[in-house]
């Protein structure tokens, strides 16, 4: 069996600071994040060995002095209240998730209809429409016609959506308001767009593809949704110790890749694996 390591893969370098700055902080003084950090239980084990505390973003009465906002982002109106309720806020917002808050707050501003490419109830969703109730949360091309009816729509994705599904929903709503208005403002992040175009040529060269990711993470999902889709042979695993042989008796080329919440040495641990793997066929071939 080969083994391919996608060109683009793992840590971004978002979740790379957010969890530095953790690290960091819960050395000087107790940590409580509000919520999971990344979407990855191996970071979050790691983070917990420092001592840092999870609580969810409304739990004002079990969080320590001083509180953390997850790399997903939160919207203004619960950051000013954990300030207002007498907490130290460190901001462990990714600076590209801080771009999408800007994209669509400018939108709203020059009086557009708010809309949001993303999965419903995502943390980073429900941050990016905390300061816009009335905002449209748009998953699949159904959900358009929901939509109410406007002369101007704003559009941006959440920041883990592959960009041709966004561009893809975008023309659709312009197809069912033909009469309005539509801008879209590209807010999908380089990070995700470099790993899924990586991935796509990993397509083209393995017939198995192990994904690597917390198994609540976006993006990591949107990679083996889109390799499932192309006929590849999945395997969305979290830890190394997951791998089974004998989900490798009929691979040729087994290709990795990993969310962007996904620990570089994760990746290298299952890399490592599966050589493991190819190393234990190569013997029993032989025999």
């Amino acid at each position: 069996m080969k083994i391919i390591l996608a060109e683009h893969y793992g840590l971004c370098f978002g979740v790379r600071d957010a969890i530095a700055e953790a690290e960091e902080l819960a050395q000087r003084a107790p940590l409580t994040i509000l919520g999971e950090l990344v979407h990855n239980p191996v970071v979050r084990e790691r983070l917990a060995g420092h001592g840092v505390r999870e609580r969810a973003l409304d739990d004002f009465a079990s969080a320590t002095p001083q509180v953390m906002i997850t790399a997903h982002g939160a919207s203004d109106r619960k950051r000013a209240e954990w300030h207002a309720a007498g907490f130290a806020v460190a901001d462990g917002t990714c600076p590209l998730v801080k771009h999408a808050h800007r994209q669509l707050g400018a939108l709203v501003a020059l009086g557009f209809f708010p809309v949001v490419i993303g999965r419903p109830g995502h943390v980073e969703v429900e941050g990016l429409t905390g300061d816009f109730p009335e905002a449209c949360v748009i998953e699949n091309e159904a959900d358009i016609s929901r939509l109410p009816q406007r002369e101007r729509y704003g559009v941006i994705s959440q920041t883990t959506q592959p960009l041709e599904k966004a561009l893809a929903l975008v023309d659709a709503i312009r197809r069912g308001r033909p009469g309005s208005e539509v801008r879209f403002a590209d807010t999908v992040c380089q990070p995700t767009k470099n790993r899924q175009h990586a991935l796509r040529k990993l397509i083209g060269e393995c017939d198995t593809l192990v994904v690597v990711g917390g198994r609540n993470s976006n993006n990591t999902l949107q990679l083996a949704a889109a390799a499932l889709s192309a006929g590849l042979r999945i395997f969305h695993i979290e830890r190394p110790g997951e791998l089974e042989p004998g989900w490798f008796d009929e691979t040729h080329i087994a290709g990795i890749t990993a969310g962007t919440s996904t620990l570089k040495e994760t990746v290298s641990a299952v890399h490592a694996r599966l050589e493991e793997i190819a190393a234990m066929q190569h013997t029993a071939a032989a025999v």
